[in-house]
């Protein structure tokens, strides 16, 4: 009986110490790797690395909810808006022995009521999806839609209204700026022309042809840490349709070339406290009334002469403004403009007139990010070839801001 139970005994251990010994000659799956986000300080906060890349991702948008009462003229103006919009935006930038790729879009969805959507009809709604910018910087090359050429982006403007001057708008360009370090660099861009003058605002005052040509902006900037300087100028192409006056053969008018100059800047003034600054912008246009802040349905850039000529409008605006904060969290703007447009006197359709808009607003932030405030602004406008043409308007405006 010993005999048996000790042969039973060491058949299991011997069949164990094969199978150990199979077990260890077998491959031993292991974990995959986890490749946990890593943060991107280089270009600042938020940044975060792509996973498996070198490029460096910030995520960001806005919720704006906005308010707004206008003044009305007659009973069937609308005077109250309602105005919301979000955003979505994405900064990719990377290093390369080139300098920096950067990839940056913004896509805006707004849906506007009331005086926002339309000055009469009561019912009007306007939903609006829109590339607010989208472009590539690559070194030097800027190529997309972008902050145009012929504005310095660093004024501490914040108005909620629109003031009458370049109000820092997104166009789409090609550009490339040469950088000169100690904050100095210039610019030459391509730009989409700033048209003005729609045919159903101003009938048979210039019958635009087809555009030939883009406009042609060149700046000059130095950003430091005192404030900005800014100088820059715009060349455009103005071209004539056939036209025919009483009942004389068609003709087609020389083309022209309207121009516009810029200086814009601002100095930050922390002696008063931290944040205060004070800007200013001043723009001359001669043929080229876009660049002074005016849409296609306020003013034209050109009209005939007796003889048919083209004969360009002219017109200046200056813009200024001061952004003082009574605390860390609550801060105010005061700020104001004037424009002046010009045409040929004989030619009728048109009016010369002067513009000021002055306006205040408060702005509370108690978290950051988080912008909750409320605006006047107080616009005059004199039609000087109009006998009565002096008109004013009152508007205000509520915002709740948030950006992430």
């Amino acid at each position: 009986m010993k005999l048996v139970k000790s042969l039973l005994l060491g058949s299991v251990a011997g069949l164990a110490a094969v199978a150990g010994a199979q077990a260890a000659d077998l491959p031993v799956a292991k974990a995959a790797p986890v490749e946990y986000v890593r943060v991107c300080s280089t270009y600042g906060a938020g940044f975060f690395y792509i996973p498996g890349t070198e490029t460096c991702l910030r995520v960001g948008g806005r919720v704006r909810a906005e308010y707004r009462y206008v003044e009305p003229e007659e009973r069937i103006d609308n005077s109250i808006g309602f105005r919301a919009r979000g955003r979505i935006q994405l900064d990719a930038r990377t290093a390369t022995a080139y300098g920096l790729l950067r990839t940056f879009v913004r896509f805006e969805i707004t849906r506007d009521t009331g005086v926002y959507a339309d000055s009469e009809f009561a019912g009007a709604v306007s939903n609006s999806p829109n590339v607010d910018q989208a472009f590539v910087q690559f070194g030097g090359l800027t190529a997309g839609r972008a902050l145009s050429f012929f504005d310095n982006g660093d004024l501490p403007t914040e108005h909620f209204g629109t003031l009458r001057f370049s109000d820092a708008p997104n166009v789409n360009l090609l550009a490339y700026t040469f950088s000169f370090g100690s904050g100095f660099s210039a610019s030459l861009s391509l730009e989409e022309g700033r048209f003005t003058g729609d045919p159903a605002d101003f009938p048979g005052v210039f019958f635009e042809a087809g555009q030939r040509m883009p406009d042609v902006v060149g700046q000059v900037m130095y950003s430091g840490t005192w404030g900005s300087a800014m100088v820059a100028g715009a060349l455009h192409q103005i071209r004539s349709d056939a036209v025919s006056f009483g009942g004389a053969p068609a003709i087609i008018p020389d083309t022209e070339y309207g121009f516009a100059v810029t200086a814009q800047g601002n100095v930050n003034l922390p002696m008063l406290a931290a944040g205060d600054a004070l800007w200013i912008a001043a723009t001359y246009a001669d043929g080229a009334l876009g660049y002074l802040g005016f849409d296609s349905s306020e003013v034209a850039d050109a009209t005939y002469d007796v003889n048919g000529d083209i004969d360009t409008a002219t017109g200046w605006s200056i813009a200024g403004g001061l952004r003082h904060y009574w605390t860390p969290e609550v801060r105010q703007s005061v700020f104001g403009s004037y424009a002046r447009v010009e045409y040929n006197e004989n030619f009728a359709g048109v009016s010369d007139f002067n513009e000021w808009r002055v306006g205040t607003n408060v702005i509370w932030s108690p978290v950051s990010g988080l912008d909750i405030g409320a605006e006047v602004l107080y616009t005059n406008v004199d039609l000087r070839n109009v006998e009565g043409g002096d008109d004013d308007v009152w508007e205000g405006r509520i915002r709740v801001q948030r950006d992430f």
